[in-house]
């Protein structure tokens, strides 16, 4: 459940330069994406036109009272093969001086109650291992560490571990 007076809708194609401005705003602190540099809105369009509301929905969550982007989630595709439809990587990213208030928890929550009404069973969150703030939402919300990675990312010079977290929500 969104709590008012927030709500979340479907992604348009005119939502692609705030999804992209609140993207390229968690790429410096290198802690949730493995991109170096800013990505634009272009770069980013055939992965919004990937998306489907039926079963790889982009979300907005968003200020009802002023219609500002707050920040956004998406079930992403796992292995474009068949049996693998059920499964989905989860991205949440939330605009910065929204960060750190609850709303990826409310985001995480939302995405587990409805997603095996767009027919996924299992959910996947890619954590690097040095995010502990996101690792620990996933935990606190079932997720378990199914995988570890060790150092397959660098990030400045550093080797980062990346943590495969996974729930299954049928």
């Amino acid at each position: 459940m969104i709590p008012s007076p927030l709500s979340l809708r479907l992604a348009t194609d005119a939502d692609l330069p705030a999804i992209v401005e609140i993207y390229n705003s968690i790429i410096p602190g290198r802690m949730v994406t493995a991109d170096l540099e800013p990505v634009t809105v272009e770069a980013r369009r055939p992965w919004l036109e990937l998306h489907n509301p039926r079963t790889r929905p982009v979300w907005i969550l968003e200020d009802e009272s002023t219609g500002a982007p707050l920040g956004w989630m998406s079930f992403d595709t796992f292995y474009a093969r068949a049996a693998y439809d059920g499964t989905v990587m989860i991205a949440i990213y939330l605009a910065e001086k929204h960060r750190g208030r609850g709303l990826g928890k409310v985001l995480l929550r939302h995405a587990l109650e409805i997603a095996p009404s767009h027919g996924i069973h299992t959910i996947l969150g890619y954590i690097f291992g040095h995010n502990a703030p996101s690792l620990s939402l996933f935990e606190k919300l079932g997720f378990k560490r199914w995988a570890e990675l060790p150092r397959v990312a660098r990030l400045d010079g550093v080797e980062r571990d990346l943590i495969i977290m996974g729930r299954r929500c049928d």
